[in-house]
């Protein structure tokens, strides 16, 4: 099962480059995203979405492929091609994967304007590297919703507050070094 955390800032460049270190360790495999979207409020009227994939581009590049190789069966690949581009985009427009677009613009508007949120939606993590990597955000950003259990999501808001990141979803912190003994008399 999936966990959803949506992270707000004051500031728009601060949801980029948290998503941008949430790919990072996808590809070092510390963390399993599904979806990573996210959401600017450049006025108080706009709301936008930055998604990590775009499906109607995605969609027309595969309708492109798709209706070139059927042209080719009837002996015109341009026409077949422009057909599955449009086709594609068409139905990578109107797909939703991941995160819904409209819950996710209801929650964007508790964000205030020229700030930004981020929508992780988790599979899995390696909880103690991850937890370590997002030490820069802790003091910038806040925990707007999750899909946690309470004492979790607790600790995850207190942790963006300025408490330890490492202890947030459970992990446990390091215990000090023990005092070192008196110097013998």
């Amino acid at each position: 099962m999936s966990d959803l955390l949506v992270i707000a800032f004051d500031d728009e460049a601060a949801g980029f480059e948290l998503r941008t270190e949430l790919v990072k360790m996808q590809k070092e495999y510390l963390i399993q995203l599904e979806d990573a979207v996210v959401v600017t409020r450049p006025t108080a009227e706009d709301i936008q979405l930055h998604q990590a994939v775009n499906l109607t581009t995605a969609g027309a590049l595969g309708g492109g492929f798709w209706g070139t190789l059927v042209g080719l069966v009837f002996l015109n690949p341009l026409v077949g091609a422009a057909v599955g581009a449009a086709s594609g985009a068409i139905a990578g427009k109107f797909s939703d994967v991941g995160i819904n677009d409209d819950f996710m613009r209801d929650v964007g508007k508790s964000v205030q304007p020229g700030g930004s949120a981020v929508f992780i939606l988790v599979r899995k993590l390696t909880a103690d590297k991850v937890l370590a990597r997002l030490e820069s955000f802790k003091m910038r950003g806040r925990v707007l919703q999750t899909s946690l259990p309470d004492e979790q999501e607790e600790k995850l808001r207190e942790a963006f507050a300025g408490g330890k990141l490492g202890s947030a979803l459970g992990v446990p912190e390091a215990d000090p070094p023990a005092p070192a003994p008196a110097p013998a008399t």
